[in-house]
């Protein structure tokens, strides 16, 4: 993660920083508390700014040091009358605010029906809306079309991406409509964005998961079905593909600084045998990185970035399989499988492993898996892994989900079923891990899809899980303690309006944290564009410094706990 400059002295500011402090949630009489407004300190070479300061609301509910789920309208299905392999993998679930109210809005996909649109309206309270898109699997929420209205992209079992443009229709009326995105026409499973050629347009990234078309496809599957990993530049109205693998197990995608040259690069994990890809951008191509010098997990399923010791590093998150637990009764229903996986796949290729890995750079600028001794490598059958600083005490924690359900591998058990509770990491302030169940968030529903957002604004993550059979489920943050800021970017000059690919650094009294912008992370979700801190209470908030998707830099001196602050550029 790029690190921001402290000093004001060159500073760039690419025109007047609006900073807005907004609150997206009503009290609970429906009615915004009154807003103080003044004017911001004028740091040397730095343009004025202009504050209008509202609190976060407080939680209507005590806080009890727990997480309290609720089941929430939507349950993922498969077609037939049991799940078979590649269904069980489930599909994903994006967060972000769809009518710009303020308030985080819920999407899910779903194998073997229509998606389902959650509007929020308030408290934990949520208005349902089917939308017409079948066996999708990943989502993301994304101003594709650059208008400031976030939009809706689908990845499918065996075809390409479904777009759904939002129309701003009012409520009550069709909002989405479903149109082309011309030149992006081959299968994809994984997907993520980001201006990844500096353009200040969102460019798309694809992967095709290899096994489900040749079982889905058959003959067809080996005559020009266009599987692989495809970069896809976006020029104007069209994209322009560019083929980046041949093959692919594509199960996670994302864009971190593999270099350190301060350019987003392509990370692919994939599945079974096929080693994880990276790719860098060249002025004229893209071309092969090995940034790892040691093992990577052999079956990624997960992606996410995050700095869990606060040094600006970014550390790499990939998620396997490994049971949490070594009883007889675990072993029991984990020992046939083994035995099948062997039987059917070859043995894991040089530089894998079967656990979760967790990748640091070292000195030598490649990265290094430290999985083992920070304790994060074993969290059952796992899909979507996410960082966030679910306790607010500055330092990011993780949050991991599991389960399988498959005829083919579980005939043994019942329903065709393993069984794993979700697994809560919470980070011990030195960027090592520890089991959280006191949290309450071993939820044993089969989550595939997981991703964290505050959707009761009250500065506490929450936490959404897209469930297989199940379903789906929230999670309502009630820990105790601490404190946070919450940030949206606006950039209303260009097409990246959102500011996708930012990075943001919060200093303070008991240190600096480090966040970024992003539309995707974890097993087929999607994140929102707004980014949480969370701190200690009581700590001194210093300032907070944006390092622009287009390298121009801003930086805020006066803020305020517990706001949500839109910073408008």
């Amino acid at each position: 993660m790029k690190r921001v400059r402290h000093s004001n002295s060159g500073l760039i500011t690419t025109g007047l920083l609006v900073l807005i402090l907004l609150v997206g949630c009503r009290s609970a009489l429906g009615t915004d508390p009154p807003a103080t407004t003044s004017p911001s300190p004028l740091p040397e070479g730095l343009l004025p700014v202009t504050l209008a300061d509202l609190p976060l609301a407080q939680s209507s509910q005590p806080c009890t040091n727990t997480f309290v789920g609720q089941n929430l309208n939507h349950t993922t299905t498969v077609p037939g009358p049991v799940v078979e392999l590649f269904e069980s993998n489930g599909s994903g679930v994006a967060l972000g605010d769809l009518n710009l109210d303020g308030l985080l809005d819920i999407v899910f996909a779903n194998v073997g029906g229509p998606g389902t649109l959650l509007w929020n309206q308030g408290n934990l309270n949520f208005k349902t809306e089917s939308l017409p898109d079948n066996n999708t699997r990943a989502v993301n929420i994304v101003d594709v079309d650059g208008d400031g209205r976030p939009d809706l992209t689908f990845t499918h079992s065996t075809t390409g991406v479904t777009y759904w443009r939002n129309t701003g229709a009012p409520p009550n009326e069709p909002r989405f409509s479903r149109e082309p995105l011309r030149g992006v026409d081959k299968p994809a499973y994984a997907m993520t964005w980001g201006d990844l050629n500096r353009d200040g347009q969102l460019d798309l990234v694809t992967g095709s998961y290899d096994v489900e078309l040749e079982k889905e496809l058959r003959d067809s599957f080996l005559f020009g079905t266009g599987a692989g990993i495809f970069y896809y530049s976006h020029r104007g109205e069209n994209f322009v593909p560019q083929r980046l693998a041949q093959k692919s197990q594509a199960l996670a995608i994302a864009l971190p600084d593999l270099n350190g040259d301060h350019q987003p690069d392509i990370l692919v994990g994939n599945d079974f045998e096929l080693p994880d890809m990276a790719w860098r951008r060249t002025e004229t191509s893209w071309v092969t990185l090995e940034p790892f010098a040691t093992k990577m997990s052999q079956n990624t399923m997960s992606f996410d970035l995050g700095d869990v010791n606060n040094d600006g590093q970014p550390e790499i998150l990939a998620t396997d399989m490994k049971p949490y637990q070594t009883d007889v009764k675990t072993m029991a229903s984990w020992l046939p499988l083994m035995d099948y996986m062997n039987k059917h796949h070859p043995p894991q290729a040089p530089g894998q492993i079967v656990e979760n890995v967790l990748q640091v750079r070292g000195a030598d600028g490649r990265y290094h898996n430290e999985g083992y001794t920070r304790a994060v490598d074993a969290t059952g059958w796992s899909w979507s892994s996410k960082f966030g600083d679910l306790n607010n005490d500055g330092f990011l924690d993780i949050y991991v989900v599991n389960g399988m359900i498959a005829a083919d591998l579980f005939g043994y058990l019942p329903r065709n079923e393993l069984v794993e509770a979700n697994q809560a990491l919470r980070n011990q302030g030195d960027g090592y891990f520890t089991p959280a169940p006191e949290w309450g968030l071993g939820s044993t529903a089969s989550g595939r899809g997981m991703s964290l957002a505050d959707l009761n604004n009250d500065g506490s993550l929450d936490i959404v899980v897209n469930n297989l059979q199940s379903p789906a489920q929230l999670f309502e943050n009630r820990l105790c303690g601490g404190s946070s800021i919450e940030v949206d970017l606006v950039w209303p000059a260009g097409a990246n309006q959102r500011a996708i690919g930012a990075q943001l650094s919060l200093h303070t009294s008991a240190g600096t944290y480090y966040r970024d912008v992003r539309v995707a992370s974890g097993y087929l979700s999607g994140d929102p564009a707004r980014v949480h801190f969370g701190f200690p209470a009581g700590a001194e908030l210093q300032h907070l410094d944006i390092a622009w998707p287009d390298g121009q830099v801003s930086s805020v001196n006066s803020v305020t706990a517990q706001t949500l602050m839109t910073i408008t550029r």
